[in-house]
């Protein structure tokens, strides 16, 4: 009999366009009937608005093999009894990893369903992000990219869903107010139309962002400015729950000549403050941090510390897979070759061979997608088993372990 990982396979990979959005859907209907769904997490979010809960949400972002990974997640979440993880895919990535939002949400679900899971299982649309070359030249055509996006995430029962118009912040402007004007006025017109099309009984979990990751510090000064804005704009009745900051870090890390990550000086003091902002001045549930996996261990029980609802986390997940043991020489070479070939260039002046390879190896994934699918599977055991401890660790320093039955209760489960 075919196993779930081999239906998934075969509607992942099957390369009629319209047959693969059927297998997929099969697959999502016949997953929705043995009671796994995508849930909203906006019911816990709601509770944290009215007093921190002492733990930070870890958001992994699956860029290869999302089916395996997300497994092993729910693996160490069923050991630790967490209920509050999330996982989530940007506008970016589904373009460099080749998945969309119902191939991603068919991998996750049936990785559930295989693990017997006993928590909600949360989807999230990462940086729906504007592009601000293309808004400028064309704000309704990036506008309608956006709303087609939306769309084809909440079909697929994405309810967690981070619009980021940060990108189209105008730091010339002497105001601040003025300076998010655009970022507010975007980020309420998609917000109120996700509130337009999200299924009767769901609330779907809205983000914001006010700091582009990897640019300047975010301050109290432009929190309120943008959350003040985004309230006199928006028409719906519920808003956003959680904002996203710049307190130092940038995606990826900041990689030295040698290929390893620089030490990152984060501002923790940035995060508690407008945490503490959000929460009780505009009743959202706090701060969430971006570009945060490549950060040394001992960063992490800081989030809790500093009342940062989310930490989102992707490049450390993609550098244990790459520079894992097991990983076969020659597969990682042919990869960083094609890059080589294919990106010479974003190999920028300066950069050495490393740099580069670490900044570009995302690429890898989509155009090898298959190849890294069909990996011997004692390539796959000794690398997922070594990822166990690895979340296990996140885990406990983000103190989301036992809260299985906190989160169920909030959404009446």
């Amino acid at each position: 009999m075919e196993t779930l990982r081999e239906k998934v396979y075969e509607a992942v990979f099957e390369e009629n366009a319209s047959l693969k959005q059927e297998k997929l859907k099969a697959l999502l209907v016949s997953l929705n009937n043995e009671g796994y769904v995508g849930r909203s997490i906006y019911p816990l979010y709601k509770k944290i608005s009215e007093g921190f809960l002492g733990f930070t949400v870890p958001a992994f972002n699956l860029r290869i093999l999302t089916y395996d990974l997300a497994r092993t997640i729910f693996r160490v979440a069923k050991r630790l009894n967490v209920g509050a993880v999330i996982f989530e895919i940007a506008r970016s990535e589904m373009g460099y990893t080749k998945q969309s939002p119902l191939e991603y949400a068919v991998c996750v679900l049936a990785a559930a369903r295989d693990e017997a899971y006993p928590g909600p299982v949360f989807l999230q649309g990462d940086h729906f992000q504007a592009n601000r070359k293309s808004y400028f030249a064309n704000p309704d055509a990036e506008k309608r990219l956006l709303i087609n996006l939306i769309e084809q995430a909440i079909s697929a029962q994405f309810y967690n869903i981070d619009i980021d118009a940060s990108t189209i912040v105008d730091l010339e402007k002497e105001d601040i107010m003025e300076q998010q004007r655009a970022n507010y006025e975007l980020t309420a017109e998609l917000a109120e139309f996700v509130r337009s099309i999200e299924p009767k009984g769901i609330t779907v979990n809205l983000g914001g962002e006010i700091g582009e990751i990897g640019g300047k510090n975010s301050t109290p000064e432009e929190l309120r400015a943008f959350l003040k804005g985004f309230k006199r704009t928006f028409k719906g009745e519920v808003g956003l729950s959680k904002i996203s900051v710049q307190t130092g870090t940038s995606h990826g890390g900041v990689v030295l000549p040698d290929g390893s990550i620089a030490q990152v000086a984060l501002d923790f003091n940035v995060l508690r403050t407008l945490s503490r902002i959000a929460r009780e001045e505009f009743g959202l549930a706090g701060a969430v941090q971006h570009g945060a996996s490549t950060l040394p261990e001992e960063y992490f029980e800081l989030f809790p510390e500093n009342e940062c609802v989310e930490v989102h986390l992707a490049t450390g997940l993609q550098n244990f897979i790459y520079d894992h043991r097991a990983l076969p020489e020659d597969f990682r070479q042919r990869i960083y070759a094609y890059l080589k070939d294919n990106f010479a260039q974003e190999w920028k002046e300066g950069l050495t061979e490393a740099q580069f390879i670490y900044k570009t190896r995302k690429k890898g994934f989509g155009a090898f997608k298959k190849d890294w699918w069909n990996l011997p599977q004692d390539v796959l055991n000794s690398i997922f088993s070594d990822m166990e401890g690895y979340f296990e660790k996140i885990f406990l320093k983000l103190r989301v372990n036992n809260t299985l039955d906190l989160v169920k209760a909030q959404l009446h489960l």
